[in-house]
């Protein structure tokens, strides 16, 4: 991000999150949406973990806490999707599934 792409402010003011789309209200009047397949982590979640979520970095990211994903603003901006390989995504599903099963 070059500093006149910071000097709009993208901040992040709003996250919502259904089953189809991420979006994501900025500062500036903007609203960002993609689809919600783009983030498999955020798919995976329940309605309860993606509604907690944490803004970093002064509100240029994203983070939620309960599914170990974060979003920069900066990516959403440039289209970006999660760049997280299938192998890294297998590999906290069954971390998920084993800590789901502990009583």
């Amino acid at each position: 991000m070059t500093t006149s792409d910071l000097d709009t402010d993208p901040c992040v003011i709003h996250v919502e999150v259904t089953d189809e789309r991420l979006s994501v209200r900025l500062m500036d009047g903007r609203t960002i949406s993609v689809p919600l397949e783009w983030y498999p982590r955020l798919v995976h979640g329940s309605p309860k973990e993606r509604l907690r979520y944490e803004l970093g970095g002064g509100g240029h990211g994203i983070h939620w806490p309960d599914l170990d994903e974060d979003i920069s603003i900066e990516n959403l901006l440039a289209g970006r999707r999660s760049s997280e390989s299938e192998r890294s995504l297998e590999k906290w599903l069954h971390r998920r599934e084993a800590n789901a099963k502990r009583p």
